[in-house]
C-alpha cells in the first residue's frame, strides 16, 4: 500500500454505499485465546460477512475498554502478546486468504515505545489500512498524522457526545471514517444509547467528508439496524469478544473439534449482527 494507491477502507465504503449497505466492523482482541486462533477468527469474521475488522492490541490499562475486553487483554497478555505480534497476525490472515481491510486498534504508548516511524512502516508493510489510537487527543496528534499521511494509513478518530465544540475540528480532519461513540463511558454491551445520539450523529455527519460509524454498546442486529439509516457502519466489540470468551476458552485449544465448533459459533454470531441492505443510491 502506498500514498498513490486508494486506501482499501475508502474502496469498501464506496462499494457499500453503491449497494445501500451498512459496513459491519467487528473488533477482536489479538492473542485471545492465542495468535493462531486469532487468524482463524479473522477469517471466520470475513466468512460471516464482515466488511473490515479492528485488530485490538491487548493493553494493561485500557482506559476506553469495559470488563469484557479488559479480560480478553489480560488473557492475551498472559501469553506475552506484543504489538508486533498483533501486526504480524495481519500478514498471517492475508496468507490464509482474508481480503477485507484491517484496522489496528492500539493505545498510544505501545506505538511510541516501538517508534512511530517503525510502527507506521510495519502497518504499511503488513497491509493494515487504518489505525485507531483512542488515547491520542486531537491537540497532540500532528506528528502521528503526518507519518500516517506519508505511509497511506488512515488515522481514524473517535468522537464522543461529550466532545461538543471539538466535534467539527475532529471530524473535518478525519481519514477513513469517524468512529462515533454511541454511549457515555467505556465499551460494553448495553440495552440503550445516549439520549441525544441521533442529533450527535447528524452533527458529525455535517462536519465530516468521510463515512461515520457507530460503536460502543452495539451487540445485536436490532442495534445495527437502528443505526443503519444514520451511519455508514457499525462497530461491534464487546459482544463478539464475549462470544469468543464463551466459545473458545483457552482450555479448548488442545481439542481440534472444539476449536472448529467454537469458530463456527463465533462466525454465526457475527453473521447474525449484519444489518439488512437498505437499497442502492
Amino acid at each position: 500500500m502506498s500514498t498513490t494507491t486508494a486506501n482499501a477502507i475508502d474502496t469498501v465504503f464506496a462499494e457499500l454505499a453503491a449497494r445501500g449497505e451498512t459496513a459491519l466492523i467487528p473488533f477482536l482482541t489479538m492473542g485471545d485465546p492465542d495468535l493462531d486462533t486469532s487468524v482463524k477468527l479473522i477469517a471466520a469474521a470475513e466468512a460471516a460477512g464482515a466488511h473490515m475488522i479492528e485488530l485490538g492490541v491487548p493493553y494493561s490499562d485500557p482506559l476506553a475498554d469495559g470488563p469484557v475486553i479488559q479480560r480478553a487483554s489480560e488473557r492475551a497478555l498472559r501469553n506475552k502478546i506484543s504489538l508486533t505480534d498483533c501486526i504480524g497476525v495481519a500478514a498471517k490472515a492475508r496468507e490464509a486468504g482474508v481480503r477485507m481491510p484491517f484496522i489496528l486498534f492500539s493505545y498510544f504508548n505501545p506505538a511510541l515505545q516501538l517508534g512511530l516511524d517503525r510502527f507506521f512502516g510495519l502497518l504499511q508493510a503488513h497491509d493494515i489500512s487504518g489505525v485507531i489510537i483512542p488515547d491520542l487527543p486531537l491537540e497532540e496528534d500532528e506528528e502521528v498524522r503526518q507519518i500516517a499521511e506519508r505511509t497511506g494509513v488512515h488515522l481514524i478518530p473517535l468522537v464522543a457526545p461529550t466532545s461538543e465544540a471539538r466535534v467539527e475540528r475532529i471530524a473535518s480532519r478525519a481519514k477513513g471514517f469517524v468512529y462515533c461513540v454511541s454511549s457515555l463511558g467505556v465499551t460494553g454491551v448495553r440495552s440503550d444509547f445516549h439520549a441525544g445520539i441521533d442529533a450527535f450523529l447528524a452533527t458529525v455527519r455535517r462536519a465530516s467528508s468521510v463515512p461515520i460509524c457507530v460503536g460502543f454498546g452495539i451487540s445485536s442486529r436490532e442495534h445495527a439496524e437502528r443505526f443503519a439509516g444514520v451511519a455508514d457502519g457499525v462497530i461491534v466489540g464487546s459482544a463478539i469478544v464475549r462470544q469468543v470468551e464463551s466459545s473458545l476458552p483457552p482450555e479448548a485449544l488442545s481439542d481440534a473439534d472444539r476449536v472448529e465448533a467454537g469458530l463456527a459459533e463465533v462466525r454465526d454470531f457475527i453473521a447474525g449482527l449484519k444489518p439488512r441492505a437498505t437499497g442502492g443510491n
